[in-house]
């Protein structure tokens, strides 16, 4: 009878914890959700400040104020984002040079479609033209309606940016009292631990975001040599499109590639062009999976396909296109705080990849990874 009830006893405090847990679960997601917009632009904020301290240290190793330490590594990152801006526009300019023949493409294009569908559906150009004029009438306002979502979201983009910046400064500024708040949560002996803990975080994580960035780069310059020999008109500004979508996993760069297509069809380009396109893609997507992010990003925060897949879908379902964004690198994080706290270490190996055996190929990439990475050292 006792050992019933020592049973019936830690099943009940087993049931108890996982709906705990269920709770926590739950609790969390809603905050996220409702707070969503005072705590994206923190979370930006948080992981570009990792990112800019080791210039700050730098500077303030060499006498330099605290706070112009700190400015000076926010302006570091205004000239990068600048700079991007800027190259961009610079392609565009080029793309709005030939509206004129991309308009025309266009309007070929419309009517071979016009022709098309009044062959296989029976209706006639004129008949549709009067369809059209109709739905447009339908809906007066939702132009009207589009435009002024446009630009409340490009307002609120550029609030968000500038509460990004804001935050930045504070966290560096403040982060030696950061610091000690969080050491006063913990208890005295656990003090080195969690100071250990800070300081490995800080580390990958700098180096994460860091190669990342590095990583783009390297993105930026395949697509670039391999849409010029396919001969996507203006490849520079298509190489750029498709490498910042990459801060989009898995969606980002198919919708990149997508839209070099879409427009390399309607500038006039051919079937080659297209298949040479497919082409770069596959190659380019090939050398960063086995050699760019093994090389510049490193094994260090690698997250199983699975987890990455669920992680993007909830990230996305509660913050939007920004989840998508910060999925991954807080999804980095995460693992980084859980392989170095002992009670969470099972969530770290949930999260990251199986341990197997390599096949030959990935074996052979992985050598030749290490030695470039040699090089640099």
């Amino acid at each position: 009878m006792t050992t019933g009830n020592v049973t019936l006893s830690a099943t009940n405090k087993r049931l108890v914890k996982a709906v705990l847990i269920l709770l926590l679960l739950v609790l969390l997601v809603v905050i996220l959700r409702y707070a969503k917009g005072f705590l994206i632009p923190l979370t930006f904020a948080g992981l570009l400040s990792m990112l800019l301290l080791p210039i700050t240290k730098w500077l303030e190793k060499r006498k330099v104020n605290k706070a112009l330490s700190t400015v000076a590594a926010i302006l570091v990152l205004v000239v990068i984002f600048a700079g991007l801006v800027a190259l961009v526009g610079w392609q565009a300019s080029d793309i709005a040079e030939n509206a004129n023949k991309i308009e025309q493409q266009l309007s070929s294009k419309y009517k071979q479609a016009q022709e098309l569908i009044s062959q296989k559906l029976g209706i006639p150009p004129d008949k549709q033209k009067q369809m059209m004029k109709e739905q447009q009438s339908a809906a007066p306002g939702k132009l009207a309606s589009a435009v002024t979502g446009i630009v409340s979201g490009v307002g609120g983009i550029l609030a968000n940016t500038l509460l990004v910046f804001v935050y930045i400064f504070l966290f560096i500024y403040f982060r030696g009292h950061i610091k000690r708040f969080i050491m006063r949560l913990v208890r005295n002996q656990d003090e080195n631990k969690t100071e250990d803990i800070i300081r490995k975080t800080q580390k990958i994580t700098q180096k994460y975001l860091a190669g990342y960035g590095a990583m783009i780069v390297g993105l930026w310059i395949m697509y670039g040599i391999g849409f010029s020999i396919a001969g996507v008109k203006n490849p520079i500004f298509f190489a750029i499109l498709c490498g910042v979508l990459e801060i989009v996993p898995f969606v980002g760069n198919l919708v990149g590639n997508g839209i070099t297509i879409i427009v390399a069809l309607v500038q006039g380009g051919g079937t080659g062009v297209v298949v040479g396109i497919l082409i770069s893609y596959a190659v380019v997507q090939f050398i960063q999976s086995y050699i760019l992010e093994p090389l510049v990003v490193g094994h260090e925060v690698n997250i199983n396909p699975m987890f990455t897949i669920v992680g993007l879908i909830a990230a996305e379902t509660v913050w939007g296109i920004a989840g998508m964004v910060l999925a991954i690198p807080l999804m980095g994080v995460s693992k980084i705080i859980f392989d170095h706290v002992e009670p969470l270490k099972p969530y770290g190996e949930f999260m990251g990849e199986e341990k197997k055996g390599d096949s030959g190929i990935k074996k052979t990439l992985k050598a030749a990874g290490k030695k470039i990475k040699g090089w640099f050292h």
